[in-house]
């Protein structure tokens, strides 16, 4: 499916927010190792990992075919999309 570059950087921004969201439950459990989690503290984490991984597999993909389709190389077209996400947010992120 043909994507828009407005589109990237929308899947990259979800992906973005998707990891952000791991890290988060990752420091508020501790490591699994030293602080045994909860079965509702695995489970939440196992579906915000598998939520990221599916979000950047998607977005790695749509960019994969989106250089193709532009005749860019693929990192050419995954920096430009990274730059137009940081761009946008607001100072003091990222």
């Amino acid at each position: 499916m043909a994507r828009t570059f407005d589109e990237l950087v929308a899947m990259q921004r979800a992906a973005d927010q998707a990891h952000t969201r791991v890290e988060e439950l990752r420091d508020r459990y501790g490591p699994p190792a030293h602080t045994p989690w909860t079965q509702l503290q695995t489970e939440t984490y196992e579906t915000a990992w598998r939520a990221w991984r599916d979000l950047a597999r998607d977005v790695q993909s749509a960019v994969t075919e989106y250089a193709k389709e532009q005749g860019t190389s693929r990192n050419e077209a995954e920096e430009d999309v990274k730059k137009a996400v940081r761009h946008a947010e607001p100072e003091g992120e990222g």
